[in-house]
């Protein structure tokens, strides 16, 4: 089961304190980009190196995403409304979304810059200052991607995820810097090396990309639950002794998690109190056993509702 985070409540991951989380993560990253930006800015200038000054200015555009999951978390930590009866969660699916697009569109600027720019060669060595500075810049980011993504998986937030997605993303293009300055420095003609590792980096950048928007676009277009996520609800809704049958079962993902809406099949000669009772208790049974179900509607039938097995879902 996945740890809890302190202060979350079980089956309600939008609380007041999952969004505090957020965004004391997102604030650490964003003065995180701020810091390696001003830094390889300076040893790209210092050391010679258009390739890390080049880095220095991609590490900036981190920042959109980071003050875009700041501001989002903000609104979609709101309760429900009468504008929005379900509550504002799907803002966080179109900041997902949102991350995912900023990241495509750089990793296509990245691979074009490659790609025009691949004759071109360094006017002069870079120095070693701009070799360092492009390594701990991948430490720094690769850290802060396990970070935040660790903190994403435990408090279920896609756009934390997704945020961390973009900070290894960010390591990964510092990778071909790393090794252009520093096979430029060994062997200045090994200059092409940066634009080739570049190009190579643009395709992990675009790949990260879909993995961050597919998930955000099938639920805007209201994928359901899998297969297995539906089994456990219908398996769990029956372990109640007054459900008779448990059929069309309905599901659709927020932000990270899913809303149920299904019908059991009970005693006809039951009251309706009785009825209620046991509607209660399914309820309580699927939020409890299945960590990522938020919130179940459950519909009360009789037998003559019940369904053949060749209708049910």
């Amino acid at each position: 089961m996945t740890e809890k985070q302190p202060g979350l409540q079980a089956g309600v991951p939008h609380s007041a304190a999952r969004e505090q989380v957020v965004r004391k993560v997102t604030w650490v990253g964003l003065f995180a980009n701020l810091f390696l930006a001003g830094f390889k800015f300076t040893a790209g200038i210092l050391g010679r190196s258009q390739a890390l000054v080049a880095d220095a200015i991609h590490s900036l555009t981190d920042l959109t995403t980071d003050i875009a999951v700041i501001a989002g978390s903000h609104y979609w930590s709101r309760p429900p409304d009468e504008s929005h009866p379900y509550g504002h969660q799907r803002m966080e699916t179109l900041v997902t979304v949102f991350i995912g697009i900023v990241l495509a569109a750089a990793g296509i600027g990245v691979g074009w810059k490659a790609i025009s720019t691949l004759h071109a060669k360094h006017a002069s060595s870079p120095g070693w200052i701009a070799v360092m500075a492009a390594l701990l810049s991948i430490i720094c980011k690769e850290a802060i991607y396990r970070w935040t993504a660790i903190i994403g998986r435990r408090v279920k937030s896609s756009a934390l995820a997704a945020n961390a997605w973009h900070h290894r993303a960010d390591a990964i293009s510092s990778v071909p810097v790393l090794i252009a300055v520093a096979g430029a420095r060994i062997f200045p003609s090994w200059s092409f090396l940066d634009h080739v590792g570049a190009a190579v980096v643009s395709i992990f950048i675009l790949y990260s990309s879909i993995k961050i928007m597919w998930p955000g676009l099938s639920e805007l277009i209201d994928v359901g639950a899998p297969t297995e996520i539906r089994k456990k609800i219908r398996t769990s809704a029956l372990k109640n002794e007054g459900v008779l049958q448990v059929h069309d079962i309905r599901t659709r993902y927020v932000s990270s998690s899913i809303q149920v809406d299904l019908h059991i099949v009970v005693e006809g000669s039951l009251t309706v109190r009785e009825g209620h009772d046991i509607a209660d208790d399914v309820k309580h049974r699927i939020i409890t056993e299945i960590q990522e179900v938020l919130d179940v509607i459950v519909h009360v039938d009789p037998p003559e509702r019940a369904l053949t097995e060749g209708d049910m879902r």
